[in-house]
């Protein structure tokens, strides 16, 4: 397994990641046994970075991934890094309240995760989206404290916009910034992604193949489950799917010619992104199984050439997906959109 550090302080870490949400919400029904194993093949693998929030499914994803470290091999056990956000607020329902970043707010989202996971700090901490209330500095601070009494040993964003990372890093070293980054979602590139690079923060890309939709396995004729996040996101509805599913066409004959998947061409082309500017970005893959895993990881060997990565600009060029990349309440909340 190939690694990266993230940012000029943060870890080592393997150049995949396994984001596990799916494995409990927001995708429909998930397998347990299914979702530990693919757990498992993820560290035997060598994937080290496991990513996370305290809300999915209200802190049955922690739970899932800390029962999945207790039985995993003890070396595996203890060369993982969790990776964690917090801060989303939940109701009895299931139902979205807003975002808490108070000092004593983050301190006791940490003290929960802690016990969910069963281990004795988080590798990495970070709000899961700004809390409009609340200044980011307050927020980091807080977690700069719990990183001072060993609760913590990196801090890290997720959705902020430049001038709010700027703020962030002026109180406490960042490692990584979380945020979504695809051949279908490149607004970071402009002002974000250089302010990351000017600062020294590397960048944890999760949507690299945005919710399955670029991956190569979605149809036009798909029913969503019950629950599903896709039923509502604006790019898989009526003709911005019909699109994008187009540009996924273009992308499939590029794949071919080269011997691999849709998929390992959308992972291969992120990771290439990171690689041209010294290795700074870590692609969070939600493989719910261990089939989807290993197509993934396989986009490991796959090497683009310039003629390849004109080949994918042209078919699939910034700015081209019909359909925000959120519904529009959701972005609302986006510090990175605004």
């Amino acid at each position: 397994m190939r690694t990266r550090t993230l940012g000029t302080t943060g870890p080592r870490t393997s150049a995949l990641g396994l984001g596990c949400m799916g494995m409990s919400a927001l995708y429909g029904e998930a397998d347990r046994d299914e979702s530990i194993a693919t757990i498992h093949a993820a560290l035997d693998a060598g994937v080290t970075l496991l990513d996370t929030g305290d809300f999915y499914a209200m802190g049955h994803n922690e739970m899932l991934i800390g029962e999945a470290l207790r039985s995993a091999p003890a070396k595996a056990r203890e060369q993982a890094l969790t990776s964690v956000k917090f801060g989303a607020l939940r109701d009895p329902d299931g139902g979205w309240a807003g975002y808490d970043g108070r000092t004593a707010a983050v301190k006791n989202f940490a003290a929960y995760s802690l016990q969910r996971l069963g281990v004795d700090h988080l590798d990495i901490y970070r709000i899961a989206r700004v809390d409009p209330d609340v200044p980011i500095e307050e927020t980091v601070g807080a977690i700069a404290e719990l990183v001072e009494a060993g609760h913590v040993r990196h801090i890290g964003l997720s959705e902020v916009g430049a001038n709010t990372l700027r703020r962030a890093a002026a109180v406490a070293p960042i490692s990584d910034l979380q945020i979504e980054y695809s051949l279908i979602s490149r607004g970071i590139e402009d002002e974000i992604l250089p302010a990351a690079r000017e600062l020294g923060i590397g960048v944890t890309a999760y949507g690299v193949l945005s919710r399955g939709l670029i991956s190569g396995h979605f149809s036009r004729d798909r029913q969503l489950a019950a629950g599903d996040f896709r039923g509502m996101s604006p790019r898989f509805q009526g003709d911005n799917l019909r699109h994008n599913l187009d540009l996924v066409e273009a992308l499939r004959k590029i794949a071919e010619n080269k011997g691999v998947s849709v998929a390992q061409i959308a992972i291969a082309w992120v990771l290439e992104q990171g690689a041209r500017q010294g290795a700074d970005i870590v692609p969070l893959v939600g493989a719910r199984t261990r089939e989807r895993l290993a197509e993934a990881l396989g986009a490991l060997d796959v090497e683009l050439t310039a003629d390849d990565l004109a080949a994918i600009e042209s078919a699939v060029p910034a700015g081209a997906a019909a359909g925000e990349r959120y519904p529009q309440a959701q972005m609302a909340h986006l510090d990175s959109e605004h």
